[in-house]
């Protein structure tokens, strides 16, 4: 039966001295408390390892039940008897094994625990595992470093719930998890925080750094990619409670505004692999990121933060942020970084962010980030947002930066749509700079005439494909029409009519040639697609058609002709507001050559 074997290996070791136990007792207790367990025996072994004459045994030996104990209680249903024995000789080995032996014990369970399981042993063992750290006088930062990121190492490839429904349920534990963790990380918060206390000179960093690292790599896993909105119908956000403690402990060990401001200044590892180093760095940079979003946007820890600095520092400060989480493709993450940059825009006054900032490199990356999001971006809701805070932007600039931004997205985003929109945002300036009294010396006279130089020009010339280059196009002739009306060859504040003659040689007859081209082109290939039809037994024959020098998807020729004949309709739309203006241009030199007549 296990449990004489179990006692007889219990008898023959209580006689031996600490320093006389073998290799060969340590195997059969093991063994034999193994087979107590999976028999069934739970009861009988807690009642051997409570007994104070096996005191010494089980300090020495009781480590080695941890795997098989943790087996067992995975076995057992919640309600059985035997789980809680089972359960109760967890504690008990936590109260009397070798503090270093139980901790690479416990820590070796959570390291070969995978899948499903993870977030249960994990939780199963937190108790125990801070319990023995708590004991250990020698490497204990160390330790307490080990096991923070053996249990992060282990969480993080578990997927992290998003929708409601998925919080809710909590499949895996996750959510419930997480939260366990940072209550194990407690007492030695509280220890740093009482050193600190003691000395204003508190020299001793190691545990400390280990929990920043504990902190930056929750605010990587899973606070980056987790939906941390406040949901209808859920009391307590899990994750949200999460992230008010990750702040909380910045806040208490001083470096919550360091960390926000002037980055991480402890110690970095120094790595000799460069791929490692890069690798460190990434790694820092989303969860500094993740840490600005939730003090400016979730407003976590607010009421820590100091009220002296302006709107355009605290913009300055989160572009490197945005820029890390503008890149990313996952939607949890992107749209932290659009909200981070709605928030410092919304801060700021319009017309107040100076043009000098555009002399940093972030300033210049991000909005070409927005463009790609605008253009790219699968998700509606986020195209539209992007457009929305790249509108936002524009607005918070000074006049130059307008300017200096305008110049830069017409050169850089290589989308007839955003440059079309730019083109209408350049019409608002000039229609500001000449309805109001002071002088706007950006957006009028040999300034203007420069940035014109930009939009009123054909990228190719007649070869132009005017099709994709359409809205573009539309905005620039649009612009130009404005300006032959609103601004007088007499007056010329703009600039426009001194430059006539080079707009209408780089723009307006290329222009002309390419639409008188690119209509025969479509009639013909109407012309042709009818013939074709009348030919074919059937008008539903699918084909290929390509457009703008994309191939489309197969189509009748039926639908074939409404793609061609919606061409045909924007060349014809094109053809008017050109034919208008012109007219205008005619008209209003033939009135000043008669007025000088």
């Amino acid at each position: 039966m296990a449990v004489d074997e179990l006692l007889a290996i219990i008898q023959r070791c209580q006689i031996l001295e600490e320093a006389d136990f073998k290799g060969e007792d340590f195997n059969l207790f093991q063994v034999a408390g193994q087979k107590c367990l999976e028999d069934g025996y739970a009861a009988q072994l807690l009642e051997v390892i409570q007994n104070e004459k096996n005191k010494v045994i089980i300090k020495n030996m009781g480590w080695n039940l941890i795997s098989p104990l943790v087996r067992c209680i995975f076995m057992y249903k919640q309600e059985d008897d035997k789980r809680e024995h089972c359960l109760r000789i967890l504690d008990q080995l936590a109260q009397l094994c070798n503090p270093k032996e139980l901790f690479l014990g416990l820590l070796e369970q959570i390291e070969q625990t995978s899948g499903e399981q993870v977030c249960q042993t994990v939780m199963l063992l937190l108790q125990p595992l801070q319990t023995v750290l708590l004991k250990l006088q020698n490497k204990k930062a160390y330790s307490v470093g080990l096991s923070l990121a053996m249990i992060m190492n282990q969480l993080t490839p578990l997927p992290v719930p998003y929708t409601k429904q998925q919080i809710q349920e909590d499949r895996l534990g996750l959510c419930q998890c997480c939260n366990a963790v940072v209550d194990f990380a407690k007492p030695f918060v509280n220890e740093v925080v009482k050193n600190m206390e003691k000395s204003s000179e508190y020299n001793d960093m190691e545990l400390k750094e280990e929990l920043i690292k504990f902190c930056m790599k929750s605010l990587k896993y899973p606070l980056l990619t987790a939906q941390l909105e406040q949901l209808e119908g859920i009391e307590e956000h899990p994750f949200r409670h999460f992230a008010a403690e990750i702040i909380d402990i910045l806040w208490n060990i001083g470096e919550l505004i360091p960390l926000v401001f002037v980055h991480h200044k402890g110690k970095s590892p120094h790595w000799e692999n460069q791929e490692f180093a890069d690798i460190e760095r990434k790694n820092s940079a989303d969860s500094l990121a993740c840490l600005s979003y939730l003090m400016f946007v979730q407003h976590f820890g607010v009421e820590c933060f100091p009220v002296v600095f302006s709107p355009s520092y605290l913009l300055l400060c989160n572009m490197t942020h945005i820029e890390v989480l503008l890149k990313r493709k996952e939607e949890s993450v992107l749209s932290k970084g659009l909200d981070l940059f709605e928030s410092c825009l919304l801060r700021m006054e319009d017309n107040s962010l100076l043009h000098h900032y555009l002399e940093l490199r972030d300033f210049i990356n991000v909005p070409q980030d927005l463009v790609k999001i605008m253009t790219l971006c699968p998700m509606e809701h986020m195209r539209k947002k992007s457009l929305n805070i790249l509108q936002l932007l524009i607005d918070k600039f000074d006049t130059e930066g307008k300017y200096t931004l305008f110049r830069c997205l017409l050169k850089t985003s290589n989308h007839a749509g955003v440059e079309g929109y730019i083109i209408k945002n350049i019409k608002d300036q000039i229609h500001l700079a000449l309805t109001k009294e002071y002088d706007n010396i950006w957006f009028t006279g040999h300034h203007l005439i420069s940035l014109l130089d930009l939009v009123l020009s054909l990228p190719e010339g007649a070869e132009t494909d005017l099709l994709q280059n359409s809205d573009r196009i539309m905005a620039s002739l649009n612009l130009l029409r404005y300006l032959v009306i609103k601004d007088c060859e007499s007056d010329n504040q703009t600039g426009v009519w001194t430059t006539l003659g080079k707009i209408e040689q780089n723009f307006l007859k290329p222009l002309r040639v390419g639409l008188n081209m690119s209509k025969a082109h479509y009639e013909a290939e109407i012309k042709n697609k009818k013939e074709n039809r009348k030919e074919a037994q059937s008008s539903n024959a699918v084909c290929s058609l390509t457009v703008s020098g994309e191939k489309m998807p197969a189509m009748t020729t039926g639908m074939q002709l409404q793609v061609l004949h919606s061409a045909l309709f924007t060349f014809d739309l094109i053809e008017s507001v050109l034919a208008r203006v012109e007219e205008l241009i005619e008209v209003k030199t033939k009135a000043v050559m008669d007025e000088n007549s």
